[in-house]
């Protein structure tokens, strides 16, 4: 009989499920996870362990995942290397077929020693194969040893396939928010259109990247609802940035917006300077509405006359899309129907039959409520076509790159990816983050993810899914927190973001998976590893071609009182003066983000008794100088010139020592070349700061016919252009012809 005491047993539990029971802060300090805690998240995994019954059933189930005896859906494996299978699943002397997805077959005999894992020749052409041992078929992912990177679509751009030697210029490219951009007659949201103007533009002015806040699908019944990091789906588009016109042409957009009432509401709207949300979406539906009916009565099949080729091609893309996209338009009406009736916007409260896809009373919904459904079809395919036709415009004016996609690190609970994968996802947990040096109190971000359990059974198929919807319409994308490729902190529904624990993730497969579908789509891949970075993540990054991230306000010296000089940054990883939940060059000079977090209650008392704003305003100004200094010796300050007020930011010194760094590629967000203070987000508000509300103070037309902005343009054009940047090392090597 064991000995072990239940918490024993419950933390050996939580350990084969991969969570961590003990983990490090900020600090070095080791904290213990609470057996409570561990015991409601392994719970929320279905592995109860309420009892000693309940925990023998979880164990045992664990066991029977993981044990080795039957060979899962899917197995990830790197070209050139051999492929090692569990002895336990096989014998000795079997024979196997391998059919290559190019159509060749390899024949094979296992000959492994008993008790020894059994392996697999090799495999030169990356892919999804197919193993057939005995009856059962498993998927084999064979992935390029690398991610397709810039000094790819250099060479691409360029028809140059010299290999290796052949190195690339130091790129540089704009981040924007693209809810902010403003063009005329947008209606008060940036749109795709904005974003063709900005691509094509700033393409001219010999930018090859341009990075875009996300685009996922948000909650068309929920307009309140806006954060592009907490999306209502990762497979499906914003339809909230359509322009009505990009499609049917400006008089079918101006009869729309008349046949809906929305000319004054729409020039209103346009005008403000912080988007309103709820008032804008509503009429961007309406709007989209009337063009939808008109589509259907002139343009789709009616009474025995055939479609128009517009329509087809509608037809086509919901064909293509399939379930998937089904489901998403499915849960749009449902979530629509259920609020208009009174009820819940979340799923998980709807009538138990609604809660299921698959269920019979979703079909008959869907039936009888079928043009309803057709109008969400719509709206994604009008937003795929939007999103698409801006990265072939940013390719056409010459961009190496062109758009690279975010990728949030998880979708709300209560969306459509959740109940269309509710199989899939992790359920009454948040995504987040323990305490920190610059959130003490932990995060808890609202989000839900997929598990790692069910990744394993289910063949990784909802993950390769995202990733396919994140490359489709882009030359790269930038996954937000990969930190979370190797582990998350999960914090149960409703409790503070303290009583979390990590939960580890299949890192290896999660990377190999990537770097397959970079290859086939042509596309790079940045890593936000931005916060606490466990040791050797950012060399294992390194390993697979994944860029990393590198700040502005966060390259300091080793002792962390000065800032390291442009050639001391990682030269494998993406510079940048800031990001979106940070300040921007000009708010941080100035200390905006401080008095922002002042007014928000987001400072401490101090053990001195000294104002905290004071105080943190003191050691910004000890910051600007040490700043000031390194601009100095880097080249792009005037040795003999003083640092200049707050008031009066340095904006054009911190762009040219950004661009002096040695990565492949930069990226100056759009607030920083047009020198605002205001940040887009600031992390730990809700209503109190203005969050992915700001609009630009000047259209997108207006930007680029500004002489100051343009002339930043150029000068950071001719600083890049002197950048010094890395040979390709072996790991980055010209990478294969995948399918």
């Amino acid at each position: 009989m064991s000995t072990r005491r239940p918490n024993d047993t419950i933390a050996t539990l939580a350990t084969r499920a991969g969570f961590e029971v003990e983990w490090e802060d900020a600090h070095r300090k080791v904290h213990r996870v609470p057996e409570s805690t561990l015991a409601v998240l392994l719970e929320r995994m279905g592995l109860p362990c309420g009892n000693a019954t309940q925990i023998r059933q979880s164990a045992a189930a664990l066991d029977a995942e993981l044990s080795g005896r039957k060979l899962p859906p899917l197995m990830t494996a790197e070209v050139g290397r051999g492929i090692a299978l569990p002895a336990s699943a096989l014998k000795s002397g079997s024979h196997y077929r391998i059919e290559l997805e190019s159509g060749s077959i390899i024949d094979g005999r296992f000959t492994a020693p008993k008790g020894e894992q059994a392996l697999l020749a090799p495999i030169d052409e990356p892919g999804y194969h197919t193993l057939v041992i005995h009856e059962q078929r498993v998927t084999l992912a064979v992935a390029p040893s690398r991610c397709y990177t810039v000094a790819d679509a250099w060479r691409a751009l360029r028809n140059d396939d010299g290999g290796e030697d052949a190195k690339a210029p130091p790129l540089w490219g704009i981040a924007a928010q693209l809810y902010g951009l403003r063009r005329t007659g947008d209606g008060g949201i940036g749109d795709y259109s904005a974003l063709s103007q900005i691509a094509a533009q700033s393409a001219k002015h010999g930018a090859h990247a341009l990075a875009v806040s996300p685009t996922h699908a948000m909650f068309s019944a929920e307009p309140n609802r806006f954060s592009p990091y907490s999306p209502s789906s990762r497979l499906w588009l914003n339809v909230t940035h359509i322009d009505p016109a990009a499609v049917f042409g400006a008089d079918a957009a101006r009869a729309a917006i008349e046949a809906a009432h929305a000319a004054d509401a729409w020039t209103q709207l346009e005008a403000l300077p912080l988007i309103d949300w709820p008032n804008a979406v509503v009429l961007k539906l309406k709007v989209l509405r009337a063009l939808f009916e008109n589509f259907c009565t002139q343009e789709r099949a009616q009474g025995g006359t055939q479609d128009s080729p517009r329509a087809l091609e509608f037809h086509g893309f919901c064909e293509r899309a399939g379930r998937a996209l089904e489901d998403h338009a499915r849960f749009e009406a449902l979530q629509a129907a259920q609020l208009a009736q009174g009820g819940n916007g979340h799923w998980r409260n709807w009538p138990e039959a609604l809660r299921d896809p698959r269920s019979p009373e979703v079909e008959a919904f869907a039936e009888a409520n079928r043009h309803e459904v057709d109008f969400h079809l719509f709206l994604q395919w009008l937003a795929a076509k939007g999103l698409s036709h801006a990265q072939h415009t940013a390719r056409e004016a010459g961009m190496a790159v062109g758009l690279i996609a975010d990728l949030a690190v998880g979708c709300d609970s209560a969306g459509s990816h959740a109940w269309s994968y509710r199989d899939d996802m992790l359920q009454g947990v948040s995504v987040g983050a323990p305490p920190d040096l610059f959130n003490q109190a932990g995060q808890s971000w609202g989000l839900t993810t997929f598990s790692p359990r069910a990744m394993r059974t289910q063949g990784f198929s909802a993950f390769i899914d995202m990733l396919r919807a994140a490359f489709a319409h882009a030359g790269g994308i930038r996954i937000d927190h990969i930190l979370g490729l190797r582990r998350l902190w999960l914090v149960p529904e409703g409790e503070s973001a303290r009583d979390g624990a990590y939960l580890r993730y299949p890192l290896e497969d999660l990377l190999r998976l990537i770097a397959l579908e970079s290859w086939r789509h042509r596309a790079i891949v940045i890593g936000e590893d931005l916060g606490t970075v466990p040791p050797g993540f950012r060399e294992r990054l390194d390993d697979h071609g994944l860029a990393g991230i590198r700040v502005l306000w966060f390259e300091r010296s080793e002792d962390g009182t000065g800032f390291k000089p442009p050639q001391s940054w990682d030269r494998n990883a993406v510079g940048t003066t800031t990001t979106h939940d940070l300040p921007t060059v000009a708010g941080w000079w100035l200390g905006s983000d401080i008095t922002w977090r002042n007014k928000i209650g987001q400072t401490t008392a101090r053990a001195d008794g000294r104002d905290p704003e004071e105080a943190a305003q003191e050691e910004r100004a000890s910051d600007r100088a040490e700043l000031w200094r390194a601009f100095q010796q880097a080249g792009v300050a005037a040795p003999d010139v003083k640092a200049p007020p707050p008031e009066s930011p340095p904006v054009d010194e911190a762009l040219a020592f950004v661009a002096a760094t040695p990565g492949p590629l930069v990226t100056f967000p759009l607030e920083d070349l047009l020198g605002q203070s205001d940040q887009p987000n600031l992390p730990g508000s809700i209503d109190e700061h203005p969050n992915w509300r700001r609009r630009g103070n000047l259209s997108v037309d207006e930007m680029f016919a500004d002489d100051n902005f343009c002339d930043r343009l150029l000068a950071v054009d001719r600083a890049r252009s002197t950048a010094t940047v890395s040979t390709p090392s072996a790991n980055t090597s010209s990478g294969p012809d995948t399918p």
